[in-house]
């Protein structure tokens, strides 16, 4: 599994709007986003350019590092 660090999540609703930008992404599954840690992790079935990555969840209205 592979992990990344995302800034400006608050509720829900903000897990589920990263869940659903990550499962857009073609070559990602079982991801599990967590609020608390403001973390997702995610195993790649293909191999995914961390910048696709950053950009599917910066389009969703939060910042990745």
């Amino acid at each position: 599994m592979a992990t990344i660090k995302i800034k400006g999540m608050s509720c829900n609703h903000c897990v589920m709007a990263v869940t659903k930008a990550l499962a857009a992404v073609d070559g990602i599954s079982d991801i599990k986003v967590d609020l608390k840690t403001g973390e997702a992790a995610y195993r790649e079935i293909k191999p995914v350019d961390k910048q696709v990555i950053r950009e599917a969840i910066r389009k969703a209205g939060y910042e990745a590092d």
